[in-house]
């Protein structure tokens, strides 16, 4: 073989240098162990300066084309070519840029193929997508692979990076398929970064698109109702389970049920939980962590409380479902109580008496519970909400509700009552 090598390299005239080595290439491809020669033609015609760059840059080319057509069909052979090859190149990337590129799309997907997602990502990244041989949405393409590579890794940070780099290119496509990937991975962004309110409705938007699979539509609709069972308890949650509620599709999920009894605002027990919590993703099942000035102020707290029997002594919750639950139950609580005691609310939310007092009133402040807290008597009151969430996602919220003076406080509430139950009901 080194003997052929040299002869062809010493040839003067360029067509019948490339002819010779073009030829050599095809009877190394086609040998029952073609890595050895294959990758001695590639070494000769790249670092043998008698090849000169133009027919060194043809036969590369061929044997790229040769390895994306499936002339080798055992994979780790074709593994092992692209892998040496790319490392013979990659000291010349300069002048093997689009070949480089191609090689490293190539050993992508082949990691691919073996569900080695972090390889795929690593040899995808390294990719020179600021060159203008490569166009917008190609770019494009590579990212928006690198950010689904990066999610089946869990490693949603380095992947938020490159899906900040595909919106910037989202606007130069028209091409669907492209669109629909980046829009699922703007979910799976948010979902992963918790923000679930905002995953629920871009899973709920999916699951409507009539191109994608029936099978598919009906995973992102149930990945809708996690995030928004995981969403933070408070009026725009609300709306956006109101709305999952009305879409006749969820009673095929096995999740419609704890759906439903969050949307009629009915407290969840640990037992009703349980097989929900099975259905979670591990991001899902993450711990968080309580601030120090909470915690501070939980410790602070139970010291000067008096020991109550069956008390509970948690300073908050310890995952994100905990924390989801927790707030809905904060929440269902204001719908059926007046007011509530400190050590009540912990009753129910298995919280120090402290605790369940710091969920209350940082739910007050953000606006996603209405009342005040009485600290001397040691009471979270509650107030009645102008409007209703579901009536408003039913379009009914705002109907001006006027209440007849009948002379008696009891009438009037039971009056109030019935026109905002009227106003939730969905025509």
């Amino acid at each position: 073989m080194d003997a052929k090598l040299a002869s062809l390299a010493g040839i003067a005239a360029q067509r019948d240098k490339q002819a010779g080595f073009s030829q050599l290439l095809q009877a190394s491809l086609a040998q029952a162990n073609p890595v050895d020669d294959t990758l001695a033609v590639a070494r000769a015609v790249v670092t043998d300066e008698r090849v000169g760059l133009v027919v060194a840059r043809q036969i590369i080319t061929e044997l790229v084309k040769a390895l994306e057509s499936g002339a080798i069909t055992d994979a780790e052979v074709r593994k092992r070519i692209t892998e040496e090859t790319l490392q013979l190149l990659q000291p010349r990337i300069v002048s093997y840029e689009e070949q480089v590129s191609a090689l490293r799309m190539q050993l992508a997907t082949i990691f691919e193929q073996e569900e080695d997602w972090s390889e795929a990502a690593r040899v995808l990244m390294g990719v020179d997508t600021s060159s203008r041989l490569i166009a917008d949405e190609d770019k494009l393409q590579i990212y928006i692979r690198i950010v689904r590579l990066l999610l089946e890794e869990e490693d949603s940070v380095q992947a938020e990076t490159y899906y900040n780099r595909a919106a910037l290119l989202i606007h130069s496509t028209q091409d669907r398929e492209l669109q629909l990937a980046f829009k699922l991975s703007q979910a799976r962004i948010m979902d992963y970064s918790r923000k679930f309110l905002e995953a629920a409705l871009r899973y709920h938007e999916l699951s409507w698109i009539a191109e994608i699979d029936e099978e598919e539509r009906l995973h992102a609709l149930g990945a809708a109702v996690t995030c928004a069972v995981l969403a933070p308890a408070g009026p725009n949650r609300s709306r956006v389970l109101a709305s999952l509620c009305r879409d006749e599709r969820t009673a095929q999920l096995p999740t419609h049920t704890i759906l439903t009894k969050m949307f009629l605002d009915r407290i969840l027990r640990p037992a009703e939980i349980q097989g929900f919590e099975a259905t979670l993703k591990q991001h899902q099942l993450a711990k968080i962590a309580q601030s120090s000035n909470d915690r501070l102020a939980a410790q602070v707290s139970a010291s000067n409380e008096s020991a109550e029997p069956g008390a509970s002594k948690r300073t908050g919750p310890s995952t994100v479902l905990d924390r989801a639950v927790m707030e809905h139950n904060l929440l269902a609580c204001s719908k059926i109580y007046n007011n509530i005691t400190f050590s009540g609310l912990g009753n129910l939310l298995d919280l120090a008496p402290s605790a369940a007092e710091t969920m209350a009133r940082k739910m007050i402040e953000q606006g996603r519970l209405r009342g005040w807290i009485d600290q001397v008597d040691r009471l979270i009151w509650f107030e009645e909400e102008e409007h209703e969430a579901q009536g408003k996602a039913g379009g009914l919220g705002d109907v001006d509700q006027q209440t007849q003076d009948t002379g008696g406080s009891l009438t009037k509430q039971w009056d109030a009552q019935i026109r905002t139950t009227a106003a939730s009901v969905s025509l």
